[in-house]
């Protein structure tokens, strides 16, 4: 087999397709860029390509946190069963960084198959893979592109590569060529040509050896892509936030980006003017002070930030827990501590958020798992947080955030605003006036007035230090006591208002698994894995919201043994559970957990539960 030249062959693995064994709409991509190369686009037009073909996809981008020029990774999982988690192996590696490549390819599983450029001479490492070798830059030229754009059009060509080979339509490439540069005609034909220039080349060059190939479905009808962080800006646009102050931080920067475009376009009044106030703020500090100066003032408003963002803001959200002050904090999570990864998933400020701040603190945490969840939770965390009187939390994370995932459109909110329990001028006055952190229903929630009410009673202060009933200065043991015993109830009722967990799927079996957020794609895909593989039956449910509520005790006491998946060291939902629990219950609960800053995905659940099952044994 020769490895220069234009003549050149693929090397068979396995003998796979001479045994007529295709694999079709069930394998991974990995593409191995270099930061800053302009993959991006290229990665976006296959994901979208496939898309459009009616075969579910997800797509993962794994970046340095550097501007240029470090490795990086884009995955596409192909899945006619629908599975959108991370897959443990790839099979399909198209090797576009040098640097890497060598690393990228002896990672792979055998009978993967491999793309790369032919001056690599990747085909001498192994001989259990399939190799395509491409001259990338003799491709690229005959495009006719200019230096300096060519690396940037190179990209197309492994589009064009990866189309001939896999049976991706060509028609779909071009109506996704043409989205991604929708507004740049020169460029959108330019990028054809090279896509063109690749599909022509693999057609008359490259002989197919390999079983994976894409076959037209109709399961992504209907359907969008999205990333989360986009989904949470609609959700906090139609919730009605005025008041968005920020500070930018990966990977929470492109919730206010996006806000910023789409209030830009929805929220601009017929006279021109702005219905809304987005303050980039000189630190995280300082935008959450502003975000309680507006809650208390009676407007929606929100940040959005990560890990180190929500380290500064302890202080300020104790003041808001023990004022009562409404607001919305977006935690794209992010691993820690300190800088720790800035662009790796986790899990990972569960504990910390739960007591954020000095002294005893609770706080409210809605759990997404999907990006059309990202866009009701936004909306919820509103309406949350003005009736519960407190800061409400929604934590996404990097995977979600940051990645495109697909999903059903987004449905129209229907749902009232929920101001909670705001008293107006004729309200003070038919009750006589008002005590402002007094529990008048039970519940632990008060009554409060907004500023400019007009009415003698509607004054009060908001003080962070020692209050009564009344709002008034006090240190009196009796008073404080009573206080943060209400603001106790007021976290009990709060159980009853969250997102309740959702129960996926019961057998009535002795093992259960709880999860929340992106784990949820990895234990779906597990819990058929375990069946098949181990004969192992699971019941799971899924946690959406913290404090928990009754289901959740319920499903543990149901169980023998109960399995909590989640992306970081500590097991730290799992020790909230804990404490939660009743002791006796408290045995039951296991861990499996994903450390590394990767998408957690199927296999490592699998593997995990199997073993602490004994399976195999």
């Amino acid at each position: 087999m020769t490895t220069s030249g234009l003549a050149v062959q693929g090397q068979p693995a396995s003998g796979l397709v001479t045994q007529g064994k295709h694999i079709v709409n069930d394998f991974s991509i990995q593409i191995a860029t270099v930061n800053g190369s302009g993959s991006q686009s290229a990665n976006s037009v296959l994901l979208r390509s496939i898309f459009r073909m009616g075969v579910p996809v997800s797509g993962k981008n794994l970046f340095p946190s550097n501007i240029a020029g470090l490795p990086t990774w884009y995955t596409i999982r192909v899945s006619k069963h629908g599975w959108i988690a991370r897959k443990a192996s790839n099979d399909i590696l198209i090797a576009m960084n040098t640097e890497t490549a060598q690393q990228d390819v002896l990672a792979l599983e055998a009978g993967a198959v491999v793309i790369y450029d032919e001056s690599q001479k990747l085909n001498e490492l192994r001989s259990d893979l399939t190799f395509y070798p491409v001259p990338f830059d003799q491709i690229t030229a005959a495009t006719g592109a200019e230096a300096k754009v060519r690396k940037l059009v190179k990209n197309m060509v492994y589009v064009g590569i990866a189309a001939q080979l896999f049976s991706i339509d060509m028609e779909k490439i071009e109506q996704s060529v043409r989205k991604q540069f929708s507004k740049k005609v020169k460029a959108a034909e330019l990028n054809l040509s090279a896509v063109r220039a690749g599909f022509d080349f693999a057609a008359s060059t490259l002989t197919k050896q390999d079983p994976y190939m894409v076959e037209p479905m109709h399961a992504t009808d209907g359907k969008i892509i999205i990333d989360g962080n986009a989904a949470t800006a609609i959700g906090a646009m139609f919730a009605g936030v005025s008041v968005v102050t920020w500070y930018p931080i990966t990977p929470s920067s492109s919730v206010v980006e996006q806000l910023i475009d789409y209030m830009k376009r929805h929220r601009i009044e017929q006279d021109g003017k702005a219905s809304f106030a987005i303050v980039q703020a000189e630190d995280e500090l300082a935008a959450i002070g502003m975000v309680l100066g507006a809650g208390w003032a009676g407007a929606r408003s929100m940040t959005a930030t990560s890990g180190p963002g929500i380290s500064l803001m302890a202080e300020f959200a104790g003041l808001a827990y023990f004022t009562e002050i409404p607001g919305v904090i977006v935690d794209v999570q992010r691993t820690g501590p300190s800088t720790g990864m800035p662009t790796r998933t986790s899990q990972g400020d569960l504990t910390f958020i739960a007591g954020l701040s000095h002294g005893d603190t609770k706080h409210v945490m809605l759990l997404p798992a999907s990006v059309k969840e990202c866009y009701e939770f936004a909306i919820e965390a509103f309406n949350l947080a003005e009736q519960m009187q407190t800061l409400v939390f929604v934590l996404s994370d990097l995977d979600l955030g940051m990645n495109n995932w697909m999903s059903e459109p987004f449905a129209y909110p229907e749902k009232p605003i929920h101001r909670g329990k705001v008293l107006n001028a004729q309200q003070l006055e038919e009750r006589g006036g008002f005590a402002r952190y007094k529990d008048v229903d039970g519940d632990g929630i008060p009554y409060r007035t907004l500023p400019g009410t007009d009415h003698p009673a509607a004054a009060y202060f908001t003080r962070g230090s020692g209050h009564n009933e009344k709002a008034l200065y006090s240190e009196r043991p009796d008073e404080y006591e009573n206080n943060m015993l209400r603001l106790a109830r007021k976290f009990e009722t709060a159980r009853t208002l969250v997102p309740k967990p959702v129960l996926e799927a019961s057998s009535n079996g002795k093992v259960g698994i709880l999860a929340f957020g992106t784990s949820h794609w990895a234990v779906l895909e597990s819990r058929d894995q375990l069946d098949r593989e181990s004969h192992i039956a699971t019941d799971y449910m899924r946690l959406r919201a913290y404090p928990f509520s009754r289901e959740v005790h319920e499903f543990v006491a149901s169980h023998e043994r109960v399995y909590f998946v989640e992306q970081n060291r500590d097991a730290q939902m799992l020790q909230l559970l804990k404490l939660d629990l009743p002791t006796e219950q408290t045995g039951k609960l296991r861990s499996v957990l994903h450390v590394n800053g990767l998408p957690i995905d199927a296999r490592s659940v699998t593997r995990s539960i199997a073993a602490q099952e004994g399976a195999g044994k």
